[in-house]
């Protein structure tokens, strides 16, 4: 995976290679049962409340901790073009008026599917909070468990 978070940029592109079909990754990402397995913080209970994929559609996520305190995030869908494209918002309940948008990319490769997604902040101050909150390390997780549940589809 590449996590590029180039200085005095609003902006974060995340890459992975995926050994699939564009239309499996895309369907890890698009299918609330499947997404509830790889997104969202390791050790965590992960959910999806909601996953309307389409324009003007909205999405929640629930993340839980060990003691049952939530964390949760959600937005609107933009545009989806199956299996090519998504563009949503995406904000933490917990920071009202931090909002985010992502264009997620699935490119078809010789050998599977390139992922692009990239991530455009309000700020360069907000992307850089970002980073130094570990935006890495959960990403990182979050691919890997990806990359399983993609597996598991083949």
């Amino acid at each position: 995976m590449e996590f590029i978070a180039e200085p005095d940029r609003q902006s974060i592109v995340i890459r992975c290679f995926f050994d699939a079909p564009r239309h499996l990754v895309f369907k890890a990402c698009t299918e609330p049962d499947l997404l509830a397995r790889w997104w969202g913080s390791s050790g965590f209970e992960n959910s999806v409340d909601r996953m309307d994929v389409r324009p003007g559609g909205t999405y929640r996520y629930v993340s839980r901790d060990g003691h049952g305190t939530e964390f949760a995030i959600g937005g609107v869908y933009h545009d989806v073009a199956a299996p090519e494209r998504i563009v949503q918002t995406f904000q933490f309940e917990g920071m009202p008026g931090q909002v985010q948008l992502e264009t997620i990319t699935f490119e078809e490769a010789e050998d599977g599917t390139r992922y692009e997604a990239v991530c455009i902040f309000q700020s360069v101050k907000q992307r850089d909070d970002a980073v130094l909150y570990g935006m890495e390390e959960e990403t990182r997780g979050s691919m890997d468990r990806l990359a399983q549940v993609v597996a598991s589809l083949r």
